[in-house]
């Protein structure tokens, strides 16, 4: 609905600050990544902007560049994250960095971000694989190739993902042996996890 913003920077009060458009005020909340860039108040400010509509209120975000948005609306697609724990992410992590960390499954780069323990992080890390480089298309050449000595069978790639999720290896073998050999990674998981919520 509100997709762009272009104002007077009134007030900074991290995460939220205030734009002026032609007398009226706009309360936005902003990544840290895109609050450190910001001109001093009273300059003129242009953000990219996200709109969410919740039953407790109106909410508007911001974001300096459109990757940064683009990556923002990916996390509020991932389960169990909402619009502070996105915003926390991208205030941690880069657009370049949260790419490179989800390339390389490095949990560990996740859960240094308040709010995230290792179960978010690893959920994170197995939502976005695919997501991110598709949304993003200018990275996935670079930040997003996969890990070096990272074997290019997809069944390692599943079966790491299950292992990930907390699943033993007799479990996880045990699921995918219905899989197709020409199961990508995302479709395989998704049946191997449909066939571990029936046993």
């Amino acid at each position: 609905m509100i997709g762009r913003l272009t104002g007077t920077l009134l007030e900074k009060t991290p995460p939220q600050i205030l734009i002026d458009v032609h007398g009226v005020g706009y309360e936005v909340d902003v990544p840290m990544s895109t609050f450190y860039g910001l001109p001093a108040a009273g300059a003129q400010v242009s953000l990219h902007t996200h709109f969410v509509v919740r039953e407790d209120g109106h909410f508007l975000f911001g974001f300096a560049t459109a990757e940064e948005r683009t990556t923002f609306r990916q996390l509020l697609k991932v389960s169990g994250v909402g619009a502070r724990m996105a915003l926390a992410v991208l205030s941690g992590l880069s657009v370049n960095d949260l790419a490179q960390a989800v390339a390389l499954q490095e949990a560990g780069r996740l859960v240094k971000i308040p709010g995230i323990g290792k179960k978010t992080a690893e959920r994170l890390l197995l939502e976005l694989r695919d997501k991110l480089g598709k949304a993003l298309p200018n990275l996935a050449g670079t930040k997003l190739a996969a890990a070096p000595g990272t074997p290019p069978d997809a069944k390692s790639d599943i079966l790491n993902a299950l292992l990930a999720l907390g699943y033993n290896e007799r479990e996880a073998l045990g699921a995918m042996k219905g899989l197709a050999d020409d199961a990508g990674v995302s479709e395989g998981i998704r049946q191997a996890l449909k066939a571990l919520s029936k046993a």
